[in-house]
């Protein structure tokens, strides 16, 4: 038993943490979180959930299941804390994972985890403990239980926290199986796939260049003997994509590749990595080009949106990747060049009246105003905000990074025509994701309100935080809400 002690004990501790206001640190804000922001649906248009589980409408059957399975930014906490691998990715039982997991916890003060780790336990599962190891066992079973009935099957989650469309993010090679049932089944909360062909630009390693390209051959019944016979098989993929609803593509990239290349080159260098030879960076680099070049021309015909994820130096630890494999935590900010490639590859695809809506993400901060001016070169008239510097991702969607990013657009371009946020996420338990990112959208907004820099038109600026919440994505993507989500707005 707690007494009476104890209990005030909890009440203090928990006094104004991640209460009504969290974030929200004027009236002005809170009037425009709470009368504005709060009840906006979520378009999820880049995440990296696993349709096979929404096909399947699968359930968790324990709070590590739908927690710490796949998220690397809980395995770099543990692993920082001190935690052997073995509770990670490795065997050990799934309570004994969590229950360190909860050891990290506390730790992990002034990490957005601390944040997301409580606001998730309290909107998806109405927990209002301070996790722990003392809290452990309660927390994890209250939790699990409810994940393991109906309510809490993946579907169901995605409908409680108000999801209107996720774009996955799959290979060409994918067979988007699930989306085709999810599409027959007609569920209601449309899931839509998005292009990404990384594996298919990148030469690096020839033998598992080859091997895709085996893949390739045999899901679009193409043979390929040539480079023109590779990009043929590619734009059929495209198509089918698009047969299927896509009409994003995204790229995971350290930095946009622009070499000068012409076409005899291009075929060359296709020809050498087929031999199973090793290519120079020169050549790389022009194939790399070369492609990126293809995409973004299928992309603008077909009227797609293009994302460019940019900045990110993947898989730093050799040992640890080549145990475990990419995804696994061993990532860093890079320090790439990206101006002057930008504005060259941009600029080449506008010259020839190509250049699709773009959205690009910066993993640098050093950077974000850099991106910011950036989009202004390219933003043509022809829609409001056809090229958007894209949302604080991976390592800057925290408070710091969404707020220097804001305030990079809004003092280099124009934040109300911002398509807002995104999980980017593996894990149907992100989605207060976007509810952090709108209180701190409104606690900027409240602020300069308070301030006198902005005018108390709670109207107008209500207005244009429920755009960057849900409407400018919406319109942007020409997102329309499907089936039992249709109605007037």
């Amino acid at each position: 038993m707690v007494d009476a002690a104890g209990k005030n004990k909890m009440r203090n501790i928990m006094k104004n943490f991640l209460d009504e206001n969290f974030l929200l640190h004027t009236e002005a804000a809170r009037r425009l979180y709470h009368e504005y922001a709060r009840e906006m649906p979520v378009i999820d248009y880049h995440c990296h959930l696993p349709p096979q589980q929404i096909a399947a409408d699968h359930q968790f059957q324990n709070l590590t299941q739908a927690w710490l399975y796949g998220d690397h930014y809980k395995w770099r906490a543990m692993r920082t804390n001190g935690v052997d691998e073995s509770y990670c990715t490795g065997d050990r039982p799934d309570y004994e994972k969590f229950q360190k997991w909860a050891e990290t916890v506390p730790y992990t003060l002034r990490n957005p985890l601390y944040h997301w780790t409580h606001l998730e336990l309290q909107r998806y599962f109405d927990v209002q403990d301070i996790v722990s190891s003392r809290t452990a066992k309660k927390i994890y079973d209250t939790c699990s239980d409810k994940l393991q009935t109906k309510e809490f099957s993946v579907r169901n989650l995605l409908r409680r926290m108000n999801v209107r469309t996720v774009c996955t993010t799959d290979d060409p090679v994918d067979s988007l199986e699930y989306h085709a049932q999810l599409k027959q089944e007609g569920f209601e909360i449309p899931i839509l796939p998005a292009f990404r062909p990384d594996n298919a630009m990148n030469v690096d390693d020839p033998a598992k260049f080859n091997a895709y390209i085996k893949r390739l051959e045999a899901v679009s019944n193409v043979a390929i003997s040539n480079f023109n016979d590779y990009l043929f098989a590619l734009e059929n993929r495209h198509d089918f994509f698009a047969s299927m609803g896509c009409t994003v593509s995204d790229h995971g990239l350290e930095e946009i590749y622009v070499e000068e290349f012409t076409g005899w080159e291009v075929e060359a260098i296709f020809n050498k990595v087929r031999a199973g030879k090793e290519l120079n960076d020169t050549e790389r680099r022009k194939f790399k080009s070369a492609m990126l070049v293809h995409f973004a021309e299928w992309d603008w015909e077909k009227g797609w949106v293009q994302q460019f994820h940019l900045g990110a130096l993947r898989n730093n630890n050799s040992r640890m990747t080549q145990k475990l494999g990419p995804d696994t935590g061993w990532d860093s900010i890079g320090d790439f060049s990206q101006g002057r490639a930008l504005a060259r590859f941009l600029d080449r695809l506008d010259k020839e009246d190509k250049l699709a809506r773009t959205i690009l993400y910066n993993l640098n901060p050093s950077d974000n105003e850099l991106f910011a001016t950036m989009i202004g070169n390219f933003n043509d008239g022809s829609i409001a905000g056809k090229v958007q510097f894209g949302s604080g991702w991976w390592f800057l969607d925290q408070k710091d990074g969404m707020t220097r990013q804001i305030n990079a657009l809004s003092n280099m371009g124009l934040i109300s025509r911002f398509v807002g946020m995104l999980t980017d996420s593996r894990s149907f338990l992100s989605y207060p994701r976007h509810e952090y990112f709108r209180r701190i959208l409104c606690n900027l907004f409240g602020e300069e309100i308070t301030n006198g820099e902005l005018p108390n038109d709670l109207e107008w600026i209500g207005k244009v935080v429920r755009d960057i919440s849900y409407y400018n994505a919406r319109q942007y993507f020409n997102f329309q809400p499907a089936g039992a989500l249709a109605y007037s707005e």
